[in-house]
Order: structure tokens, then C-alpha cells, then sequence
């Protein structure tokens, strides 16, 4: 396998696109295998305030790490608020979804492996 090309990719190149599955969710591909990248995506989602995002499972595992704002992630059975600075993992499989409550936009980074990440609603 030959080695990946180095890459800059400035703030205004990156596109932003809806997510389906939710609402006031917003996703853009900082990094991924479209760009060279072996093994992981680095994506950036924002979430506006008075989003919700439903309970849904991934694939494949997610590590995040929350940028700015404030909101609520459910894992499991479990809330818990997260603020910038915050880091989360969230397992493969795992029950998950998002509320922001707030009056301002939140944003986090996530990283996670390339390959399928299809996402299954909760019903």
C-alpha cells in the first residue's frame, strides 16, 4: 500500500450537508477517504440549538470531542451533559442520540474508522 498523500484542507473548503435522520444536525467531512485518507474520517457536526437527534446505533465506534456549546448526549440509559473540552466514546452498536436545549449552536468533532457506517433508527 503506498502512502497517503499530505493534505491541507482550509475551513471554507469544507462543505456542510443535512443529515437525514435528524433535525437541526449538520455534517461536514473534514478528512476522510475521498481525500486519501487509509483509516479514519474526521468529521465536524454542528447542532443547532433546539436540535434533536433520535436514538439511533452506528456500526462502527465513534470518538468525539465537543468543540463549543452545550448539550445533551444519550448512550444507553444514560444523559449526560457535555460541554467544550468534553470527550466521548461511543461504542459500535451502541444506542445513542443528541438534544440541544440551549440558545446557542453546538459542534464536535468525530472520528471514525472508513468503511460503512450506516446509521439504524431506534423505533
Amino acid at each position: 500500500m503506498s502512502q497517503p498523500t499530505p493534505l491541507i484542507r482550509r475551513a471554507n473548503d469544507v462543505e456542510y450537508d443535512t443529515v437525514d435522520a435528524a433535525d437541526g444536525l449538520r455534517k461536514g467531512v473534514l478528512v476522510g477517504p475521498d481525500d486519501g485518507a487509509p483509516t479514519f474520517a474526521l468529521r465536524r457536526f454542528v447542532l443547532e440549538a433546539g436540535a434533536t437527534v433520535p436514538e439511533h446505533t452506528n456500526e462502527v465506534e465513534h470518538e468525539q470531542y465537543v468543540l463549543e456549546g452545550e448539550y445533551v448526549v444519550g448512550i444507553g440509559d444514560e444523559e449526560h451533559t457535555v460541554s467544550a473540552g468534553d470527550s466521548l466514546l461511543i461504542p459500535a452498536g451502541a444506542v445513542h442520540w443528541y438534544r440541544n436545549e440551549g440558545d446557542a449552536p453546538g459542534a464536535f468533532l468525530c472520528a471514525v474508522p472508513n468503511g460503512d457506517d450506516e446509521i439504524q433508527l431506534v423505533e
